[in-house]
């Protein structure tokens, strides 16, 4: 039963910013989008807030008008997806072409609260963000809405205008969807705790800034894979990653990274020695996925104009800079 329209004000909507930009993020797989997709649903919703009769919770009511914001950018058709969506893995010694269009590719969300973050757990984790983008948007939709964010049959039917048989049907079929894809790439292994996956990109960062092959290929599942937005090229094992940063990404030797964390993982700013010798200049933000005591997944996006800020990064390093953390 709805709880009325009381306490519902430009503050109060304001309250939702948070949990939508996450469902936003999930419907649309771009940040910038789903902050631009918050925003338009915000703006409905003060305007419409005399039309409110209290009918469903404001919760539900507000996410209706997002679920319509989004149904409405996803009109076009346009899936947005990561290089192993899109092709087989390539030879890690050859470079990469062209880069694509920027908005074809998955982007990654900043960890705002990192309890919330732990809590949302694989629903926030690129793979799993880049799968949903190959449900259609109202079963995209009914799968967040139930299995993500506990919204009941009831309150996901009223919000879709549908019967609850009809969104039961819909989140069945959604989930079914989702289990074919994850048929063949099942984790090797658990997701560690909290304190191993630090330990791990601890580990992870002093060897990548060292460029210790030795302990990279140690610390790298066999099936680890990296990818390389906004370029299609990506690659699997660690013998196509080692032929990568040892050939046409020779460059990054003598990086640094800055910790950060990105969709429920670690992630980190690299910054390439500049040519000049003057410190440091962005480079990629890496995203660092872990499955048992092995790094299973780096996604290195170029997009460093955008990222950066967004998620706090500098825009240069000093020449002092320590492994792991700026100067």
């Amino acid at each position: 039963m709805g709880d009325g329209g009381a306490g519902l004000t430009a503050e109060g909507l304001e309250g939702y910013r948070g949990e939508l930009t996450g469902y936003c993020y999930r419907m649309l797989g771009s940040y910038a989008e789903a902050e631009d997709a918050v925003q338009e649903t915000l703006v409905r919703a003060w305007r419409n807030l005399g039309r409110f009769e209290g009918r469903s919770s404001p919760r539900s009511w507000v996410y209706r008008i997002a679920t319509n914001v989004c149904l409405d950018a996803l009109a076009s058709g346009r899936r947005r997806a990561l290089p192993m969506d899109l092709s087989g893995p390539a030879d890690g010694a050859v470079p990469p072409g062209a880069p694509t269009d920027a908005a074809l590719w998955i982007g990654p969300c900043p960890d705002g609260d990192p309890e919330a973050a732990a809590a949302a757990g694989e629903s926030v984790r690129l793979a799993f963000v880049a799968s949903l983008q190959h449900l259609p948007p109202k079963q995209r939709a009914t799968l967040i809405l139930r299995d993500v964010l506990g919204f009941s049959a009831r309150e996901v039917a009223d919000l879709h205008g549908s019967t609850v048989a009809s969104a039961n049907s819909a989140l069945q079929r959604a989930r079914t969807t989702l289990a074919a894809r994850r048929g063949s790439s099942d984790d090797p292994a658990p997701t560690p705790s909290e304190s191993v996956r630090r330990v791990l990109a601890e580990r992870y960062a002093r060897a990548f800034s060292r460029y210790d092959m030795e302990e990279l290929g140690m610390l790298l599942h066999v099936d680890a894979t990296l990818c390389l937005p906004p370029y299609a090229k990506w690659m699997r094992g660690v013998p196509d990653i080692r032929a990568w940063l040892t050939g046409p990404a020779v460059g990054c030797r003598g990086s640094r990274l800055v910790p950060t964390a990105a969709n429920g993982t670690p992630a980190f700013g690299q910054y390439r020695p500049r040519p000049d010798g003057a410190g440091y200049e962005p480079w990629a933000l890496q995203v660092v996925e872990f499955s048992g005591d092995r790094v299973t997944g780096i996604t290195a996006f170029r997009d460093t104009d955008r990222l950066f800020p967004l998620f706090g990064l500098p825009d240069r390093l000093g020449e002092g800079a320590h492994l792991g953390a700026p100067a």
